[in-house]
Parts: structure tokens; C-alpha cells; sequence
């Protein structure tokens, strides 16, 4: 379904390592809105709900709702780190078109 890189499994478990209370894992969402018609929502989760692809990797875990699921399949996360900025990229075969910081596809 998704995959992700190494540098993007690096930046999650940084994440969860930091995040203040207990957390389960990634959640990657869609939802309608952004330039291009859909945004990317990220955010670390506790709640597994209904539903719910999870992915693992190098143990972590990605959380996708079903709602997203047709949206991201085949999705390659990368985590990129440069000078004038970093932070996460996708990679998704299902995006016609993207805006120009690469948040939202439509």
C-alpha cells in the first residue's frame, strides 16, 4: 500500500521518540483541499480505528483510513533534509497533478 524510505522511517521514529505521551504510530490521511484539490495530513496517532491499513516497517507503524486508502496505494514517503528545508515528500502514482510544494495532488 504505502511504502516507506529509510530516511522517512528515520524521521518517524525521531517523532515518536520526541512525541510527549505514548503513541502508536503514523497516521497518513487525505482530504479534500490545497491547491490541486486533495492534501496530504500527517500526524502521530494512538487510536487505531475501524477500517484502518497498517502498514509496518522497522517497527513503526502507518495508519491509513479506509477513506484515504484508494488515494495513497502505491505511495513511496520519503523524508528529505536540505538547506533551505525538510521534511516529508510523497511520491504517489494515483496524483494526475500536484501544486508546486508538493502537499496536495488532485
Amino acid at each position: 500500500m504505502i511504502t516507506l524510505t529509510d530516511n522517512a522511517v528515520a524521521a518517524v521514529k525521531t517523532a515518536l521518540h520526541r512525541a510527549a505521551e505514548p503513541v502508536e504510530g503514523l497516521r497518513i490521511m487525505v482530504q479534500a483541499g490545497g491547491c490541486a484539490g486533495f492534501k496530504y495530513l500527517m500526524g502521530l496517532d494512538s487510536v487505531v480505528h475501524e477500517g484502518d491499513a497498517i502498514i509496518e516497517r522497522d517497527g513503526i507503524k502507518v495508519f491509513v483510513d479506509v477513506r484515504s486508502q484508494p488515494l495513497v496505494a502505491g505511495m513511496i514517503v520519503d523524508f528529505i533534509t536540505e538547506l533551505d528545508s525538510s521534511g516529508f515528500v510523497f511520491d504517489n502514482p494515483n496524483a494526475r497533478e500536484k501544486c508546486g510544494c508538493g502537499k496536495s495532488f488532485g
